[in-house]
C-alpha cells in the first residue's frame, strides 16, 4: 500500500509520455512526472521517492525531499492566505494547506510557524496544523531522567520555553537554564533534568554533571579522582568499609552511586566504582 507522505522504494515500470510508472512489490502503481526522471535509468531500476498528491488530488511521486512528512514537526513559511485557509511552502510544487480550524493563530503571509503534518481521514489529504499540542502526549513517558532527547524549540512563555521531546512529548525550559539564543523551530539535542508527577518534563540544554548532584555522591567523585579514577568499594562492601572510606553510612552510599549511575558518571564493576572516561 503507498502511504501518502511518506518515502516508499519503488521499481521503474515502464516510460510513458507523461513520465516514468513506478511500482511496488504490491503492485501499487504511482506516476513520477518526467520533471522528476532521472537523466539515466534502466526497467526495474528501484528508485526512493516521496509520495503525495497532485493539484488534481492524485496520487504522484517526486524526488524532491519535502521539509516535512507525515507524522512529523517543521518550521515552515506560510506563502498564502486564503478563505478556506492557508498555504505553507514545504519544498513541494504543491503547498500544504492548514485549515483554519488548525490555527493557533490566524496565520499571516511571510510568516513562519512550527506545525505537525498529518492524515486528514475524511479527506485523505496531507494537511498542517499548528496546534502542535493536540498531537504531543504526556500521559505516559518514553523517557527518563538524565536521558539525552532531541528537542524542538516550540513557544516561549512566562516561565522558560517551551520544547517538544523526540516529537512526542511536550517539555519546558525554565528560565535559569537558558544560556543561548534559541528560536522556534530550532532542533537541538538537551537533556531531561526531571520528569514530574503531574506528567511534565523539565528539560536542560547541559549534560547534567556535577553541579546537579547531592553533596554525597559529589563527595564519591572527588574521593574517585583522588583514587586515580577507581574506587575499591562497591554496594557489597560492609558498613565499617564504606564509613571508614567515605565518613557515610552504606544505605546513604547507595543512593548516591546510584544517582551517580543514573547520570552516566560513573560505571560498577565487580573490583569498585570507575570514573566515566569522557569526565
Amino acid at each position: 500500500m503507498l502511504t501518502i507522505g511518506e518515502y516508499h522504494t519503488m521499481i521503474i515500470d515502464r516510460d510513458t509520455e507523461p513520465g516514468l510508472f513506478l511500482r511496488n512489490d504490491e503492485g501499487d502503481e504511482v506516476l513520477l512526472p518526467n520533471k522528476y526522471k532521472p537523466e539515466t535509468f534502466n526497467l526495474e531500476d528501484e528508485i526512493q521517492v516521496f509520495v503525495y498528491l497532485d493539484h488534481q488530488e492524485r496520487p504522484v511521486a517526486t524526488t524532491l525531499t519535502p521539509y516535512v512528512k507525515l507524522d512529523e514537526f517543521a518550521y515552515l513559511k506560510c506563502v498564502e492566505v486564503s478563505d478556506i485557509g492557508a498555504f505553507l511552502d514545504w519544498g513541494l510544487e504543491k503547498h500544504l494547506f492548514v485549515p483554519y480550524r488548525e490555527m493557533a493563530s490566524k496565520m499571516r503571509k511571510e510568516s513562519w510557524y512550527l506545525v505537525f503534518c498529518y492524515l486528514d481521514q475524511e479527506t485523505n489529504r496531507l494537511v498542517a496544523s499548528s496546534k502542535t499540542n493536540a498531537f504531543l502526549d504526556n500521559t505516559e513517558l518514553t523517557v527518563e531522567p538524565f536521558e539525552e532527547v532531541d528537542i524542538i524549540v516550540a513557544n516561549p512563555t512566562d516561565l522558560g520555553m517551551n520544547v517538544i521531546v523526540n516529537e512526542l512529548h511536550q517539555g519546558l525550559i525554565f528560565k535559569d537554564d537558558i544560556f543561548q539564543d534559541m528560536q522556534p523551530g530550532d532542533r537541538l539535542k538537551a537533556w531531561v533534568k526531571k520528569t514530574r508527577p503531574d506528567g511534565k518534563i523539565d528539560i536542560t540544554l547541559q549534560r547534567p554533571g556535577y553541579r546537579s548532584i547531592e553533596p554525597n555522591a559529589q563527595d564519591i567523585l572527588n574521593e574517585i579522582a583522588l583514587k586515580g579514577g577507581h574506587l575499591k568499594l562497591t554496594d557489597k562492601s560492609s558498613p565499617q568499609e564504606i564509613q571508614r572510606t567515605l565518613q557515610m553510612s552504606k544505605k546513604s552510599f547507595k543512593k548516591a552511586i546510584g544517582t551517580l549511575y543514573k547520570q552516566r558518571l560513573i560505571d560498577i564493576k565487580e573490583d569498585g566504582i570507575y570514573l566515566k572516561k569522557d569526565q
